[in-house]
C-alpha cells in the first residue's frame, strides 16, 4: 500500500451537478500537476459508495512528510490553474492532512477501502490496530498515519479559493486510518475492532472505492 514515508489526504463532497467537470479537472489535469510535485510518488482517488453521496478521497504517497510544505509543492498552492480556481470554490466539507506514515500491515492495495480521520492519535503509534485488521478474512493491508498539523497549515492561496482566509484554520485531524479489502463485506466484518475509534461509536464508517490510480512512473511514461 506505502511507496514511500510521508502521505497527503483530503476528503470533500461535489454537487452532482458538477461531478463529471470535478473529475476531469481531478483526472485530466489536478492530480497529474500534485504527483509531478517534488516529492510526490502516486495518488490514488477513492469516491463513497453510496450513490447519493458524492464524496471523494484523494490519497497522495510522498517520499517523506516534508513534501507536504516542500517549495514546489507550495509553489503550485499559490500558482493554481484558470480550472483549479474554477474548481476549488465548489468543493465541500472540505478536510485535509498530511504528514508521516506511522506504521502499516499486509501487503497490496485493494478496490475497497476505509479512510477513517482519527481526532486523537492511536496507542502504541497503531501497530496492534493495524496488525489485528488485517487478520480478518479478505482484508488485505491497513495503515496509521500521523499529521503533521504545522506542515498543513501553511497558508496559500488554494486555500483562500477554498474560503481560507488569513485568520482562518482548515479542517483537518491528529491522524488517518486506512483499510483495504477485496470487497464490501470484508470492511463490515472489522466494524467491531474499529467500534472504539468511531464518534459516535453506532455510526458506520463509509466505504470508498477506487475509482483512479495515477504514480510518477505513468507521467514519466507519458514524456
Amino acid at each position: 500500500m506505502t511507496q514511500g514515508q510521508g502521505f497527503l489526504t483530503i476528503w470533500s463532497d461535489i454537487a452532482p451537478e458538477h461531478e463529471t467537470d470535478y473529475l476531469h479537472w481531478l483526472t485530466r489535469e489536478h492530480t497529474a500537476e500534485r504527483v509531478g510535485c517534488e516529492g510526490f510518488l502516486a495518488v490514488r482517488v477513492f469516491r463513497a459508495l453510496p450513490a447519493e453521496l458524492q464524496r471523494y478521497v484523494i490519497c497522495y504517497e510522498l517520499e517523506r512528510a516534508d513534501a507536504v510544505d516542500g517549495p514546489d509543492y507550495v509553489a503550485h498552492l499559490n500558482d493554481p490553474t484558470p480550472w483549479t480556481r474554477h474548481t476549488l470554490p465548489r468543493l465541500q466539507n472540505f478536510v485535509r492532512g498530511g504528514g508521516t506514515v506511522g506504521c502499516t500491515a499486509g501487503l497490496g492495495e485493494a478496490g475497497f477501502a476505509y479512510v477513517l480521520p482519527l481526532a486523537q492519535h492511536l496507542p502504541e503509534d497503531g501497530k496492534p490496530l493495524v496488525r489485528a485488521l488485517v487478520r480478518h478474512d479478505r482484508v488485505v493491508a491497513a495503515r496509521y498515519c500521523v499529521t503533521d498539523l504545522a506542515r498543513t497549515a501553511v497558508k496559500t492561496i488554494e486555500k483562500n479559493l477554498r474560503g481560507i482566509d488569513q485568520a482562518g484554520t482548515e479542517r483537518s485531524f491528529s491522524g488517518v486510518l486506512q483499510i483495504e479489502a477485496l470487497d464490501e463485506d470484508a470492511l463490515i466484518s472489522t466494524r467491531e475492532t474499529l467500534k472504539q475509534l468511531l464518534d459516535p461509536a453506532n455510526v458506520d464508517p463509509t466505504i470508498y472505492r477506487q475509482v483512479f490510480r495515477l504514480s510518477r512512473r505513468h507521467l514519466e511514461s507519458r514524456a
